[in-house]
């Protein structure tokens, strides 16, 4: 580098005023000055919200700049640009940017418990950012009204902007604690705040009762406000932290999402997220998801499904692998992604151009003694104002007494300050009350405006009382108060989203999965993750509900006292299992399918008892053929009998396929069905019924299985035109009752009900296989043949079409006797309890009643 070349000149060169002034200053010194000043500029101007209206400079400009460009919420919106533009040109001396983004903030109502700003277009969610300020628009919401109300009434302070050519607000009247509602967040030089929202309704009645008792104590306080209520809904778990924010300022809480177990398909359960945790988005917790999964940390999950929607809100379906318990799943859920997530409480705000560190108590001071000094200076200014239009009008009551004088005065003076002297001496007027008549206008000199001008004076009388009546009380004054956040309570206030709880209900289920009997556990969890392999029941009735009985304790019970009640219509099969075994179906075509238990749903218990109302429709869960349909379930691991609607026996080898879902079980003729199924040992006796009401039984030893491609033998001789309508098996031990329902011509209207008998099936010789039988009811005149049969361990129970109820005879009836005649139809029978031997071991007598 070449060398510096020395300058020729001197000082004396130059002009006094353009000699170079250093002066030396220490660097450490300076740093400390300069770094003080930008702290003490973030801290106050940019960063921390003021403890009485709870509004950041930058968010007060915005409301107030909205104000004063006529953006109310009855009137149209316009450019969100328009609205940045003039507050940065005017009061803001920051980028557009910083501008936008707070505005957007105040109109998102997943980040404000009550939005200050109306936004039209994208304004974001959580998981997006909003469109640009020249696509969107906004205007003032509803609630901001109550923030800028009273601007005009000297009810605060005005201070010069950045330039000094405009004034703005020190802070607004605010007639509702905003800090509180809408919480606030930011981060300064050296100090942050974080401050959760709440309801509008219990923050208003908090500070109500505060103005009422003002030493009030943080207990009588926490009785309104018990928490907060977070926009997004949701769950705050544990309140000990929320007590610890309240009273020091500081704190923590744990949010949880609104999760509920659902049947989402009729094998599948699911959980259903509907509410988040405070600001959480859905893309946020489905990539935690799967990154979970991927990484072996979450379980039993199958697939997320994000079904929200701008009319639905938030719909998240994590769809669950069969055999894992739901509640464990959501467990590991709120331990690994963000369904769980923890608020931490910074209660720092300006309280007189200061930072503090405030509990609920201190704010709630804060907000009120702001609020009752804006009431008492709007008071002030109205009271002026009265006095000042009282004086007017009782001059020109005085003017109105004596109008032809005064017009001759007017019209006599050279000038207007001649008029205003003479007016003043002659009538005692003021200066102000001389000018007002000289301004009056013709037609307010008529006899009713002396009217309207003496009730105004009244009135006026009245309101200047009021006024001075509440400045000079102070208890009336906080009355004031206390009755406009009443007010606002009732015309903005909703309802609590959030629910609070003390203590983590988790506890709970993780008890009730120990007491169910799942003694498996993953490690880290306290829930059962997989479903143990409990004993059950899974049962259908005839109106085609599915589904099978808890497991534990509870199921136990259920299972080791077959004689238990299981609500229901009435019984078509009822087959002992475990959760994670399987059984079969067969259908009517010969068909048989393979069935997981654990995916057949739950019944809901009905105090003890298992309600099979609540499980699921037969043809919501298997997909069946046009002319198909669900006859029987059967265990999987016994010998079964098929009897079909031309009379064909078979009983079946449990030597099925492990590698296929159905197959066939029997080959049938042309025009051939099966009509019932049910396991049947060599000791039992089957039982045929047809529609022309015979009645064959024999001992099932008499059959011998078969594989299930063998088309059976002939069980019953059916004669033309008649056809099988109940097959089913029944212990040589047990006693046994037959129920017949006739079906009355149909050339007869009025007769559809028909006729019903019961009759003990002792009645009943045994024959030959392959023989007729005996007849089992003698038929009426007008009745055409047995339109349902049913054989087996009773009571019976009769029922229509819809599981509604019916009556059967009380008494039994001879074996070939007629019925007796009902007065409502009966659509199907079967027994009216679970049916089992005492030793737990359980047969399907139950299986044995046949669909009509």
């Amino acid at each position: 580098m070449a060398p510096r070349r020395k300058s020729s000149h001197t000082p004396e060169d130059f002009p006094l005023d353009v000699v170079e002034n250093i002066v030396d200053i220490d660097v450490s010194s300076e740093m400390e000055t300069s770094f003080l000043e930008y702290s003490y500029s973030v801290i106050y101007s940019r960063a921390l919200p003021d403890a009485r209206d709870g509004l950041k400079p930058v968010q007060r400009r915005i409301l107030y700049m909205m104000t004063q460009m006529g953006l109310r919420p009855d009137r149209g919106h316009v450019k969100s640009a328009r609205v940045v533009g003039e507050v940065m040109g005017k009061l803001h001396p920051h980028g557009d940017g910083a501008i936008y983004d707070a505005m957007v903030r105040l109109a998102q109502h997943f980040a404000m418990r009550l939005p200050l700003v109306d936004g039209h277009g994208n304004f974001g969610s959580v998981d997006d950012g909003p469109a640009a300020a020249r696509y969107t628009e906004a205007r003032m919401a509803p609630a901001a009204l109550a923030l800028t109300g009273d601007l005009d009434e000297d009810v605060v302070d005005f201070v010069p902007n950045y330039d000094n050519q405009f004034t703005q607000p020190g802070v607004l009247p605010a007639a509702f604690p905003n800090l509180l509602v809408n919480g606030t967040s930011g981060i300064a030089v050296g100090m942050a705040t974080n401050m959760a929202p709440h309801n509008l309704r219990e923050v208003i009645a908090g500070a109500r009762h505060l103005i009422d008792n003002p030493d009030a104590s943080l207990e009588d306080i926490m009785r309104f406000i018990p928490g907060p209520d977070l926009p997004t809904g949701g769950k705050i778990v544990g309140l000990s932290g929320i007590k610890d924010a309240y009273a020091t300022g500081r704190g923590s809480f744990k949010s949880r999402a609104k999760i509920t177990v659902e049947q989402v398909t009729a094998r599948k359960q699911g959980l259903v997220i509907t509410e988040l945790p405070y600001l959480v988005g859905t893309e946020k917790v489905i990539d935690k998801i799967k990154d979970g999964v991927q990484s072996k940390k979450l379980s039993g999950i199958s697939d997320v499904v994000d079904l929200t929607d701008r009319k639905n809100g938030t719909r998240l379906v994590v769809e669950l692998k069969n055999g894992f318990n739901p509640h464990a799943v959501m467990q590991s859920l709120f331990k690994h992604t963000p369904l769980e997530d923890s608020f931490g409480i910074n209660n720092v705000a300006l309280v007189d151009g200061q930072p503090q560190t405030l509990g609920l108590l201190d704010l709630l001071r804060v907000y009120v003694e702001h609020r009752i000094d804006v009431v008492r200076r709007r008071t002030t200014y109205r009271l002026g104002k009265s006095k000042d239009r009282l004086h007017l009008v009782e001059g020109l009551l005085v003017a109105i007494l004596d109008i032809d004088e005064v017009i001759e005065i007017i019209r006599s003076s050279d000038q207007t300050a001649q008029a205003r002297e003479r007016l003043m001496m002659v009538f005692d007027l003021s200066e102000a009350q001389a000018n007002h008549i000289l301004e009056l206008r013709l037609r307010q000199l008529t006899k009713f405006s002396r009217i309207e001008l003496e009730a105004e004076r009244d009135e006026l009388r009245a309101t200047i009382a009021e006024l001075e009546s509440i400045l000079a009380s102070d208890q009336k004054l906080r009355g004031v108060v206390s009755d406009e956040l009443g007010e606002v309570a009732e015309r903005y206030g909703t309802d609590r989203r959030t629910e609070l709880a003390d203590s983590d209900d988790l506890a709970a289920l993780a008890s009730a999965a120990t007491d169910s009997g799942a003694a498996s556990t993953k490690k880290g969890l306290g829930l059962a993750l997989e479903i143990a392999d409990d004993p059950c029941w899974v049962a259908l009735s005839t109106s085609g509900q599915l589904g099978r009985t808890p497991g534990g304790p509870r199921g136990r019970e259920s299972f080791e006292d077959p004689g238990k009640r299981i609500k229901h219509d009435a019984l078509r099969s009822l087959v002992p299992a475990t959760a994670r075994g399987e059984i079969g179906a067969v259908v009517s075509s010969g068909r048989m399918v393979r069935i997981n238990v654990m995916d057949i749903p739950l019944m809901e218990l009905s105090g003890s008892a298992p309600n099979l109302g609540t499980g699921v429709k037969v043809k919501e869960f298997l997909t069946l053929e046009k002319n198909e349909s669900l006859i029987a379930l059967v265990p999987l691991n016994q010998v079964i009998a098929l009897g079909t609607a031309q009379g064909v026996v078979k009983r079946v080898n449990p030597d099925y396929p492990l590698n296929r879902d159905d197959w066939p079980i029997i080959a049938l003729k042309a025009g051939d069905e099966v009509v019932g199924a049910c396991h049947a040992s060599n000791d039992d006796n089957l039982v045929f019924i047809t529609r022309e009401a015979k009645l064959l039984t024999f001992d099932a030893a008499k059959v011998r299985p078969q594989g299930k491609s063998a088309g059976g033998v002939a069980g019953i001789k059916v004669a033309e035109g008649d056809r099988v309508i109940y097959f089913g098996a029944l212990s040589p031990t047990e006693s046994a009752v037959v129920v017949t329902v006739s079906e009355a011509d149909e050339s007869l209207p009025g007769t559809e009900a028909g006729s019903a008998k019961i009759t003990e099936f002792g009645e009943y010789p045994a024959k030959g296989r392959a023989t007729g039988g005996v007849r089992a009811h003698r038929f009426l005149k007008g009745e055409s043949g047995l339109k349902l049969a049913w054989a087996g361990r009773g009571p019976a129970k009769a029922v229509s079409a819809a599981g509604v109820a019916r009556s059967l005879p009380t008494e039994f009836g001879a074996r070939d006797g007629s019925g007796v005649p009902l007065s409502q139809s009966i659509d199907a029978i079967g027994p009216a309890l679970g049916s089992g031997a005492e030793d737990g071991s359980v047969r399907d007598d139950a299986d044995d009643t046949v669909d009509p």
